[in-house]
Formats: structure tokens, sequence, C-alpha cells
């Protein structure tokens, strides 16, 4: 995997994405050459239209990013793949078409625009048909050799066959665990160098799986091993970038104090992130008030109540607020002010309610809550005080999230759906869990891009 920022990537999506780019720079040209021809214009070097190029390349693959392409269930999916592009490239387009209507003379692409896009749309598809299955293939999957062969090892095994799975277990070493859950596992004992074996297996990667630490560990193996150049990962590491988030099974104290993140010296990331929650939640308000109060109509015609109305949530440092929302349930969907878990398909949930929770709608009035620095735009969603205090109480950790101000959207909530239930809330404290740790600006804008695709594509809304 490629590290950005503290987040990785594997490597099948950066090729991906690099290539790509490629593509698009050369669908904006190929798009430009024939509207030229068409009009009998003169040639002219390539490298005096680069700044033109760029501006089409990088809107669609913002926009490809933004609706979830790279995701690893697109990836292995032609039909997912195209219909994502599709979408991608159409978004992209009437950016683009907008820009260039309002700002006529940044570029000449209003008259070749419609050809660069059935150009960048024959080679994405093309690629995806051609390298789709190489790109998930063995040959850009991570060979790693598994120390134990316990329930730890099994659940690393389950991970391999996940689709997107960016590692290939080339073997697992059995290390005296009195239940053997993998099948093939090699006894410890059987092996007479144990890092020739993880060099025979042509392994970058061992990953301690074993059960039981105390006095398990083969120190002397391990050096050996890493004087080797393989790379030595504890479990919960391991987990954390494989799967995006910080495993609540395996994770104890002394992991999260020792490994690194959660650095304190991002000030200036914490002022541009102010600074940017200050800007774009006044011109959202600005922007949605026509929706927000057309919705705010629509909710009174339907049914009795007010409209809007504020619920209290605990935020930063374990801090009570209230928020404002526009109602989506009926009048008297909680009894005595008792919170209860959203179900799905919920009867307590409205028509108009049920329309706005998928497209978000009901939480652009929090916007008011970001403009006073209550909330921000990316973090995790703040809870309500009775769900808190209960799951304080069944999760570890659980009032570690409180440590980072919350927000609207989240890492959580773009890789997990609703949570109606403790497990639920397990799940979306991991990923909260990774989010306060590897905090960085390229993460929220991450998180604010692929936001799009959860509003686009909004399973597990209730």
């Amino acid at each position: 995997m490629i590290r950005i920022f503290k987040h990785y990537v594997p490597n099948a999506v950066a090729l991906l994405g690099l290539i790509d780019v490629v593509i698009l720079l050369v669908a904006a040209e190929l798009g430009w050459q024939l509207r030229a021809w068409q009009i009998d214009m003169a040639p002219e070097p390539i490298w005096t239209r680069l700044p033109q190029l760029a501006t089409f390349a990088v809107p669609l693959e913002i926009a490809m990013v933004a609706v979830g392409a790279y995701q690893a269930d697109v990836l292995v999916s032609v039909r997912q793949a195209v219909m994502r592009l599709m979408v991608a490239v159409s978004l992209g387009v009437i950016f683009l078409s907008l820009l260039f209507f309002f700002f006529p003379s940044v570029t000449f692409w209003r008259s070749s625009l419609f050809y660069a896009m059935l150009f960048s749309i024959v080679g994405l598809v093309a690629v995806r048909l051609l390298f789709g299955r190489m790109l998930g293939g063995e040959r850009f999957r991570r060979r790693i050799i598994v120390l134990g062969a316990g329930s730890r090892a099994a659940r690393l095994g389950t991970l391999e066959r996940a689709n997107g799975a960016s590692f290939l277990i080339a073997g697992y070493v059995a290390m005296g665990e009195p239940a053997i859950a993998v099948d093939g596992a090699v006894a410890r004992a059987d092996i007479p160098n144990l890092a020739a074996f993880v060099v025979e297996r042509e392994a970058l990667e061992v990953v301690l799986a074993i059960e039981e630490r105390r006095n398990a560990l083969p120190l002397k193996d391990l050096l050996r091993i890493k004087t080797t150049g393989v790379h030595v990962s504890e479990y919960s590491t391991f987990l954390e970038r494989e799967t995006g988030r910080i495993d609540l099974a395996s994770v104890n104290p002394s992991w999260l104090i020792f490994s690194d993140g959660f650095a304190s010296g991002r000030m200036l990331s914490a002022i541009a992130k102010r600074g940017f929650d200050i800007v774009v939640s006044a011109a959202l308000l600005l922007v949605a008030a026509p929706v927000i109060a057309l919705t705010a109509i629509a909710i009174k015609l339907e049914s009795r109540g007010p409209a809007f109305y504020r619920q209290r949530r605990v935020g930063l440092y374990n801090e009570p607020f209230d928020i404002p929302k526009l109602r989506s349930m009926r009048q008297d969907a909680e009894v005595a002010g008792q919170a209860v878990w959203a179900a799905e398909r919920d009867p307590r949930i409205t028509r108009i309610g049920r329309f706005i929770r998928k497209v978000r709608i009901d939480e652009l009035p929090q916007c008011w809550s970001v403009l006073k620095g209550e909330m921000s735009f990316v973090g995790p969603r703040p809870e309500r005080p009775q769900f808190v205090t209960e799951l304080e109480q069944h999760l570890p950790y659980y009032a570690e999230r409180h440590m980072v101000k919350p927000g609207i959207t989240g890492w959580a909530q773009i890789n997990y759906p609703y949570g109606a239930s403790i497990e639920d809330a397990r799940h979306k404290l991991e990923y909260d869990l990774y989010y306060a740790k590897n905090y960085s600006p390229f993460l929220d804008l991450l998180i604010l891009l692929q936001t799009l695709r959860v509003v686009l594509w909004p399973s597990g809304a209730r």
C-alpha cells in the first residue's frame, strides 16, 4: 500500500488512478484535435494546451473519487464500474459546462467537451475491461506470512478472500496454538530456519497473529526476518492499515499509546479546518436556504407539529450542545423524550422524512452548528446523551471519540451504514477511532468527496 498523509491507499487503486488521469488527458487532447480538424484550425504544440487539458482531467478524476469509482466492490464488477464512471463523467461535464458558461475566457472546451467526454468514457471502460482482473490479481497483492494459526489467523484469511484485498497469504506458521483454525498451517518445529522459509515463500511482510503473546514471541526469528528486508507487522497495526479502522477486539491501551497517530502538533491544520468550516457553512446556508424553506413547508403540510426542532447531542470533550434539525418523524415519535434507535422502515418516519433522510436534507440546518463552532463538517457523528451513557458502558474507548470535534459527515458515515444497535455502534466506533488517530486535511477532503457517493447511493439511511 501507498501511504498518503497517514492514510493507506492500495497499490492497485493508486495505479488505476494514475492510468485514469492519463486517459482523461488523452481524451481531452483527442476531443480538441477532432474539433480543430472540423473547423480546420492550424495545429499548435501540445504543451500550450496543458492547462486546458488539466481543467478537463482534474475535475473528472475528482468526480470519480467522489462517486466511489475506486471502491473495492466497484473494481471487481464491470457493471458497477461502468455505472459509476457514467455518473462521474456526467457530473464532471456538468460542472465544466457551468464553469465555461460563467467564465468563457478561461478555456475553449465548450466546443470540444462532448467529444472529450465520449473519448474518456470509452477509454475508462476499456481499461477496466482489459485490466480489471489483473489489477485485482496476485501481481498487485502483497505476499505475507502469518505467524499464528488460531482465530486471528483465520480472520486474516477471511480478509484475504474479500473483494479488493491488497494482500495474499503465502503461508501460515502454527506457533503452538492448542486449536488450529486454518488449513495448511506449518508447525514452527518443522521449519529449521524461519527467515529462510519467509524468503522462499517470496513474502514481503510477516504478520504476528499469535493468540497469546506472553512468552511466545520468537524474538530471534523476528530479528533475522527483519534483517532480510522483510517487514514485520503487529496484528492490530496490520488490521488498521488493511481495513481503515481500529479493531476493538484486538487493540489494547498500550498499542494506542505507543503507536503513531493522535498528533497534537497540527495547529495550522486546525486553523485551516476552522476557516473552511466558517466559509463553507455560511455559503451552504445561504445557497440551501430555499431548499430548507421548501422542505419545512412540505413537513408542515404533511403532519402536525413544528418543522424544525433542536436535539441535545454530546460534543467535544463530552460537552452537550443542541443541533437544529428538520423534523423527519411524527411529533409523538419519542414518548416523554425517551431516545429510541431508528429502525429500518421505521413507522415513525413520515413520507417527507424518509426522502429527506435519504438525500441528507435533514442535516442541512446543522451548518448553523458548524458556523457556531460546536461542530465541524468532518468528524464523528455526535450522539444523544442517553445513547452515549449506554455505549460507554458496553464499548471500550468510546469516550475517546469525544476528543475530536463532531461532524456532519465522517469516516464512519461513508464506510458503514446507519447504526441502530450497540453492535453497529461498535463498528462505527472503530472507524471514528481511525479518523481521530490518522486525521489529516487529505483524509477530510477524501471524506467530503465521498459523502457525495453516500448521497447518490443512500444505502443504510434511515
